[in-house]
């Protein structure tokens, strides 16, 4: 595995290294030793997947508030998406920004999404399905959204959402006071 550094600290983009002969290839999606070498705490607790069935459906902006935070890697596994991360980290100095960048069938791209950061995505085919390895189990109570074009954080998509579901689109502009506690 490769990890390549985004703008935001502690999240990273992960590509597959790949061993290949006549019959394909073969290559890790996760390995312990390698995300310990980094630092990064990663025990898998859950893995989730989404399907997509239109081109413009957006899921997100979704996090979970501690004691429930989670870290994820996302892999598109049929289709194209294009994956937003945003540091929601308080005390971070890149706190508000964000990273994208697309995932999918062909790139075998992964995202790390540490905890503290919210995470979306928009499907740029049809039939898009995905993959997520989790940290910890999803809380309900614990679950917090931010709404996908809310103008602090100027997130640029790279095209209009089609399909929301509606706790997607209701989810309110950021609030500190809402948000982080």
């Amino acid at each position: 595995m490769k990890f390549n550094e985004t703008p935001l600290k502690g999240a990273y983009t992960i590509d597959l290294e790949k061993k290949g002969d006549d019959r394909g290839f073969f290559a890790r999606m996760f390995c312990a030793n390698e995300f310990q070498e980094l630092g990064l705490d990663f025990s898998v607790v859950q893995v989730n997947n989404s399907l997509s069935d239109l081109k413009g459906t957006l899921r997100g902006m979704h996090y979970q508030l501690e004691p429930y935070a989670e870290s994820k890697i996302v892999r598109c596994i049929k289709g194209s998406l294009y994956d937003i991360i945003l540091d929601l980290r308080k005390d971070s100095l890149t706190f508000g920004k964000w990273f994208g960048a697309e995932l999918s069938e062909e790139n075998r791209k992964m995202m790390f999404v540490p905890k503290g950061f919210a995470h979306g995505f928009i499907t740029l085919r049809d039939g898009v399905e995905a993959i997520y390895f989790v940290t910890n189990f999803y809380n309900q109570e614990a679950e917090r959204g931010v709404r996908w074009n809310d103008k602090r954080f100027g997130i640029e998509w790279p095209l209009e959402p089609k399909v929301l579901s509606e706790k997607d689109k209701l989810w309110p502009d950021f609030d500190p006071t809402i948000h982080l506690k």
